[in-house]
Parts: structure tokens; sequence; C-alpha cells
């Protein structure tokens, strides 16, 4: 993609999801994610009603009459988007491929963000971290995201969830919002998702396809593995393939919501060709 080109999709994005952040998004992402907490702001007299173990003794002392701490929220936080970039997000039967709509999540994420003043990262992975930027603020950092989100060749086409949440574990030491995008055609994160969830406030967005959850009726059909390459023939007049393809896919989602429930994990489904922008306002609203 050349650099014209490249900066002219950037734009038409930008555009489409600062829009959305600015006028749906932003009172929602606030009201829904907490600072880290309590910070001190201000010393003041005492007034009728006031908590009187927020009195400050040493301030009280030295003018005579009473003064009280003013705490407010620290409401700076960091938001760190983990998008998955494997092989299978590559896949769509409508006008978009799965990583179209991860691109335009994050980046209406990315936007509500720093309307909030917060920093956003962002790491992208296959079976390995193909790409880490660390959390920084300002619209210039999230063109760069969204750069990199339209334009970055993953070296991989294979997933390892496991991996990614083991190096969020140690690259992030203070407490972020995570958002981890991807269609979850993996197990075995459980655990990994546990320690992350512990420390961090993790919501799962799954962004799948139509055809993903049924085989229609084509006949014999060459069918190519997205993350390892190999093309089969299936034979998709038969029930049993049908069936079996449908019980691998069932398996897979319940243990996406399985994994990230017990982890205490937000969740959001949103399929390629439903509006992505009621799934995540949605969620906002019975965060908040």
């Amino acid at each position: 993609m050349d650099t014209k080109e490249l900066l002219k999709k950037v734009r038409k994005i930008e555009i489409k999801t600062r829009r959305l952040s600015d006028h749906i998004f932003s009172g929602e992402y606030h009201s829904s994610f907490k600072g880290r907490g309590m910070t001190f702001s201000e010393v003041r007299q005492y007034q009728f009603g006031d908590d009187i173990r927020s009195i400050d003794w040493n301030v009280t002392a030295r003018y005579n009459e009473p003064y009280v701490k003013v705490f407010e929220e620290e409401r700076e936080l960091t938001m760190m988007l983990v998008v998955d970039i494997s092989g299978s997000e590559s896949f769509g039967t409508q006008q978009q491929f799965k990583k179209d709509i991860l691109t335009e999540i994050s980046a209406t994420l990315a936007f509500s963000a720093i309307q909030n003043n917060d920093k956003v990262g962002l790491l992208l992975f296959s079976d390995k971290i193909e790409l880490f930027i660390p959390p920084k603020k300002g619209k210039t950092h999230v063109l760069r995201i969204i750069r990199e989100l339209i334009e970055f060749e993953p070296e991989s086409r294979k997933t390892d969830l496991t991996f990614a949440l083991k190096y969020l574990s140690n690259v992030m030491k203070k407490k972020a919002i995570v958002f981890i995008l991807s269609d979850f055609v993996d197990q075995g994160y459980d655990n990994a998702l546990k320690i992350v969830a512990k420390k961090h406030d993790v919501t799962g967005i799954r962004v799948y396809d139509k055809l993903e959850e049924d085989i229609p009726k084509l006949g014999m059909v060459p069918v190519k593995d997205a993350e390892s390459g190999e093309i089969v023939l299936v034979n998709t007049n038969s029930k049993k393939v049908r069936l079996n393809y449908r019980a691998y896919y069932l398996k897979m989602v319940d243990y996406f919501e399985e994994a990230f429930t017990k982890s205490g994990s937000g969740i959001i489904h949103t399929r390629i060709d439903e509006s992505y922008v009621k799934k995540l306002l949605g969620y906002f609203k019975r965060r908040g």
C-alpha cells in the first residue's frame, strides 16, 4: 500500500470513528471506567457536614481552626488495545473482513480514551508479539495506532492468546483498561487471562462472520485454513460434516465466554454485518 492510499484510509477511519467517539462514546466511556483511586486535591476550611475523618490535623493546629483534606477521583487512565492479527482475521463474507471491524472498533475506543486525556497503547499478536506500542496521549499517537492496524503485516498467521497475555502481564505494571479484540479461535488461555484480570480491567470483544456459525450446503468445496495455509476438500453436503463443524465452533464460543466470565472480565460479541456501535454503547451503559 503506497503512502497516499494509506493516508486516505487512515483519514476515512478517523472521520468515522472520531465522530462516534465524540458524540456517542466519550461520556459513556468516562462513566464506565473509573480512575485508579482518590488523589489529594487541596485543603479548605471545615464546613458543617464534613467528615471529621478528613480533618488535616497539621494544618488545623497551624491555623488554630479546623481544615479538611479534599480528594478527587484520579481520572487519568491507560487503555491497552490487544489486537489479534493472525490469518483468521482476514476472513469475511460481507463487504468487510474481520480485521476491518477490529480496526474500526480499536480506533473508536482509542479516540474515546484521548477525549478523556487518557493514554492508549497497542499490542498486535499472532502466535508471537508482532508489535508493541507503549501507551501515550494525543491524536498523533492514535493516528499512528490506526496506521499500524491498517498496514502492519504479521510474520505469523497462527494464534496464541496465552503468549500475548503473558507478555501483557510483564510489560503493564500499573492497572489498565484492556480490550482484547479477536475471533477467539483459540483455547488454553484461561489461566493467563485470570492473572491479567486480577490486575487490569479486561474486556473481550469477539468479532465473527455469520458464515463461521454454520457451513452452507455448497457441495465439494476447497477450504483454505487461514492460519496454516493448508487447502482441503470439504463435502458441505454432508450433514455430519456440518454438525461437526458447528460443534467445534460452539466449543470455541463457549470456551471464550466461560474463560472471560470466570476471570471477572467483560464480554462483547459482534458480527461483522451488525452494528458494533450498538454493542459497545450497550456494554458501556450496563457498566455505568
